[in-house]
Formats: structure tokens, sequence, C-alpha cells
């Protein structure tokens, strides 16, 4: 949804930006492209892959500074670039990279086996086998439940810990299999790993807390007419934005009987047109767009 992404933004060429999600630098060369001499661009990303990307694309481009690091630290990463406040546009793409799935070796698609690693920034935490090897099957099946809205939670999760009893779950072909033997296969509407692996790779990365705490800052971040826009790929990261926005749309609460002129206390926001979704042409070529989701808003004065 670049074109969609970039309408909402209403990219300015002086203004400054925020590309929060790198990745591999689609959306940076499209703002670049808008941006004039005065304009300037900040990307953020905790994948290492992407800094060496960043380097390689946009290492001469004086407009263009890339920080590594989480968007749950938005403010602490933008305070030492002196821009908090003046930001014209912030761009979240959520969710997990077309490269990052490519790569067997990251570990996040059950589609080719690699080792289970599923983390964004292999340098920190722990990796899904890691995970794996110790969580209860309990506390596995609430994951697979909550984050990855999976009905036969609790039979995947005593599958997974029976077998890691025999032999440590290190692969990522060896969960899909173990998530397969555990599912009916009358339910097996699309691959039965699918939910599983997205539940895992949310919990290991705290994607959804780390989307929390990027959002409670925006205000801070955003230039007075500045607009955030938000691309999520399932649910759970939409419902999070929609509810976001629209907390900081009406702010909060007044009594009936109190007299109130102004606007209604912790309003920061306002929508910017309704939600959009890829349009067909986009998904003829990346059919991965299809459940994609934006949502552009823009601060108050």
């Amino acid at each position: 949804m670049l074109e969609e992404a970039l309408a909402g933004l209403a990219v300015q060429e002086d203004g400054i930006y925020v590309d929060a999600t790198f990745g591999r630098g689609g959306h940076s060369a499209a703002i670049l492209e808008r941006l004039g001499p005065e304009g300037r661009l900040i990307a953020l990303d905790q994948d290492p892959q992407a800094q060496a990307v960043a380097s390689r694309r946009f290492g001469d481009e004086p407009r263009f500074q890339f920080l590594r690091g989480s968007f749950a630290d938005l403010s602490a990463l933008l305070e030492g670039c002196a821009v908090m406040g003046q930001v014209r546009g912030l761009l979240l793409d959520l969710g997990v990279s077309s490269p990052q799935l490519d790569d067997a070796t990251r570990g996040f698609s059950f589609m080719n086996d690699g080792p289970l690693d599923m983390r964004m920034d292999p340098d920190r935490g722990e990796s899904a086998a890691q995970w794996l090897a110790h969580a209860g099957e309990g506390e596995i099946a609430k994951v697979l439940r909550e984050l990855g809205e999976e009905r036969f939670a609790r039979r995947i999760a005593r599958r997974l810990v029976e077998a890691r009893e025999e032999a440590p779950v290190e692969r990522t072909g060896r969960l899909a299999e173990l998530i397969s033997e555990a599912v009916p296969r009358h339910e097996r509407h699309k691959h039965p790993a699918t939910r599983s692996f997205q539940a895992i790779r949310l919990h290991v990365n705290q994607e959804l807390e780390s989307l929390d705490a990027c959002l409670a800052q925006i205000s801070r971040v955003l230039a007075p007419g500045g607009r955030l826009a938000v691309i999520s790929f399932h649910s759970l990261e939409d419902r999070r934005v929609k509810r976001f926005i629209r907390r900081q749309v009406e702010g909060e609460p007044v009594p009936r009987d109190l007299p109130v002129r102004d606007l209604p206390p912790g309003r920061t926001l306002r929508h910017i047109g309704k939600a959009q979704r890829a349009g067909e042409a986009e998904l003829a070529v990346n059919p991965r767009a299809r459940s994609a989701v934006l949502r552009v808003a823009e601060r108050l004065s």
C-alpha cells in the first residue's frame, strides 16, 4: 500500500519524516523522492540486516539517517536527533517483512525449513526455540489462543510439550510438522501452522506491547498537523491502532452536566479518511497485501 501510505502522509518537501519500520527501504526510498533539499528522513529498524541495507542504499544521502532500534523506544531514539514535536509524518508498516519471511535462516516461515529463531533483532531476547524449550503447556496454549486465535491451541501445546521430551524443537519444519499432527485434517482450511507461527512470532518479539508503547509516544513526536500512517496485517494489530486513534480523537469522557467550551481533554488526533485496503492491482502482484489495512490520523494543533 505504498501509494496510499504516501498520500496519507501528505509529504512536504521541507518536512521531517520518520519511517519507523525501515525493512528493506521501499517506503523510505519513496519518501526521499518526494523530499526537497531541506527535507529530512529518519529511519528506524531493529534488524541488523535492515541496517546493512540502509547503509548500502542511502549511506551517501545527506537527508537520510538510520537508527537501529525498536519503535517501542521511539522517543528515546528521536530525542538525540532534536526532532521531538517537529515530525510531519510517521509511518508504521507492522509485522514481518517479505525478505524476513523468505529468508529461511530467520525462522519466520513454515514454508522453508530453517533454524527456529523468529527474532526481528537476533541480538536480543530468546529465540522461538529457546522459549518452546521451557514454556509450560498452559503458557504455550495461552499464546497460541490469544495471539494466534488458534482453536486447537491446547492440543498443539500438548503435542509440542510431548515432542520436546524426545528431542528439542529447533527447526521450523519440525514445528510445522508437530502442529500439523495436532490439528484435525477436516479443519485444515489453510496451512495448519499459520496461526501458531504468527502467535509465537508475536510473543517472541513482544510486537503488540511494542506497538502500544510506540502509539503512546505519538503525540510527543508529531508536529501540529503531522500525520500518523499505520499499515496493519492482522486484526490484533489493527484493533489496537483503531482503538488508539479513536481514543485520541474523542478525548477523555466528560460528565454530561459539565459545560465544556474547548475540545475534550486528551484529544490529540483527528481521522484522515477511512480505513483503506489494498486494491486489486496491488493484490495481483503482492498477494500478501490481502490482509493489509491502512489507517491515517493527524495531530491537532
